[in-house]
């Protein structure tokens, strides 16, 4: 459950069936295998393309496995994607069968990432329960997620300012944390930098607590309601870090207001 990688690597956030963004991606990052890939997750539900961006992410999984990785979203679990637009577009296009497959591939992905032992990977965030990351490697597979532990936490927490400590997540489930939790971890772990997804920041990226966490999402326009850019981030051989900024294709010439804070996505 728990990826060892190496630099140089691109590092996408999430992606929510938004195909042609995705391919856009690909044009600013190079198509594999030109460049290595992470994707941090949520390739399904909200984006009308959902199978297309699915099938073409596990089709380089397939054919350049030692270059391209996919970590597990909370949107890859059957539980969510029934709601949220994957299920839907399976029956709509081909069959429950066909999503009931797609669960089952969902079920066996990893769930974090560690590159060159300093930068650690994962959809959501960090685990009250998360101690040492022999606990990842330990979680075995297939899995569903479960409503709490370890494995809810890293596809769900999230990190939040002005806090300290844990408290309760107001998405319903998991937690959020503060930057002492984060500098803590990194400490005990000898480690520079924790990249996550899983939220809606306006520039596609945003750092937190001090630069050691930085959230990545690379959905542009998010669901036509956001007005947020995306981006991918690049690690060089030194483990230094620079962003590709995607902008809105519909948006991109009119300048507009954008929320300043990470907007909650279930």
């Amino acid at each position: 459950m728990l990826l060892e990688l190496e630099a140089p690597i691109k590092i996408c956030g999430d992606i929510h069936g938004q195909y042609t963004d995705l391919l856009r991606l690909f044009e600013y990052g190079g198509f594999p295998p030109e460049a290595n890939y992470l994707f941090l997750g949520d390739y399904v539900d909200r984006g009308r393309q959902s199978l297309e961006t699915i099938c073409l992410l596990l089709a380089y999984k397939i054919k350049y496995p030692e270059n391209f990785f996919l970590l597990r979203g909370n949107h890859e679990c059957s539980q969510i994607n029934r709601i949220y637009g994957f299920y839907d577009e399976c029956k709509r296009r081909y069959n429950i069968k066909l999503w009931k497959t797609f669960t089952d591939c969902f079920n066996c992905l990893p769930v974090c990432a560690v590159i060159d032992e300093k930068i650690i990977c994962m959809h959501g965030g960090l685990s009250p329960e998360l101690t040492n990351l022999e606990q990842i490697h330990r979680i075995m597979r297939p899995i569903e997620v479960p409503d709490t532990g370890l494995l809810c936490d890293l596809l769900w927490s999230d990190p939040e300012k002005d806090m300290q400590g844990w408290q309760d997540n107001e998405r319903g489930v998991s937690y959020i944390f503060g930057p002492d939790v984060i500098a803590n971890f990194l400490k005990k772990n000898d480690m520079d930098l924790v990249c996550r997804a899983h939220q809606v920041v306006e520039e596609g990226y945003e750092f937190f607590a001090k630069r050691q966490l930085v959230t990545l999402f690379s959905a542009p326009n998010y669901c036509g309601e956001f007005d947020n850019s995306g981006a991918l981030m690049s690690v060089d051989e030194t483990l230094m870090c620079s962003f590709q900024i995607l902008k809105s294709q519909e948006k991109k010439n009119v300048p507009q207001a954008r929320p300043r804070t990470p907007k909650y996505v279930n």
